[in-house]
């Protein structure tokens, strides 16, 4: 599904996606969390999705823009839904793997930190994310995730 070139409404839903980026540590999975220090706040890698650009496109996309990372697609993580300036936003995300790529800070997202699925819990700053989140946790861990 993609998104119409017209300008937005200021009531228009956005269409957002982004990843739950999973990589193996030697004391387990650990799950990308990004700062953006312009919003001051902790979040999972996720952007608007740019015309004519699929959900999953997209997410690939804004996981390399703000993490650095390479990935590949595992499975659908979960949706979040909820207000943002007053209009409805959705977020689709994605279970995915590292395969490469490098996090260098920018003005966008100065810090990446690898967590686990707990710690990431404590650090989302965003609720509709820590749902996704726990979500896993609630199916199996980060050990079934991914």
């Amino acid at each position: 599904m993609a998104r119409s070139g017209k300008k937005r409404r200021a009531d228009a839903l956005q269409w957002v996606a982004g990843g739950l980026v999973w990589r193996d540590d030697p004391d387990g999975r650990k799950l990308a969390v990004i700062h953006r220090p312009k919003k001051r706040d902790w979040s999972l890698p996720k952007g608007r999705l740019e015309e004519g650009e699929s959900f999953m496109a997209a997410a690939l996309r804004e996981v390399a823009e703000e993490t650095g990372c390479e990935a590949r697609i595992e499975e659908f993580a979960g949706f979040a839904l909820y207000p943002a300036k007053g209009a409805p936003k959705l977020v689709l995300f994605w279970h995915m793997a590292v395969r490469g790529g490098r996090f260098r800070p920018s003005d966008e997202v100065d810090r990446l930190e690898w967590l686990t699925p707990g710690e990431a819990l404590r650090r989302l700053d965003h609720p509709a994310e820590r749902r996704v989140v726990e979500s896993v946790v609630l199916a199996g861990g980060a050990s079934s995730a991914a």
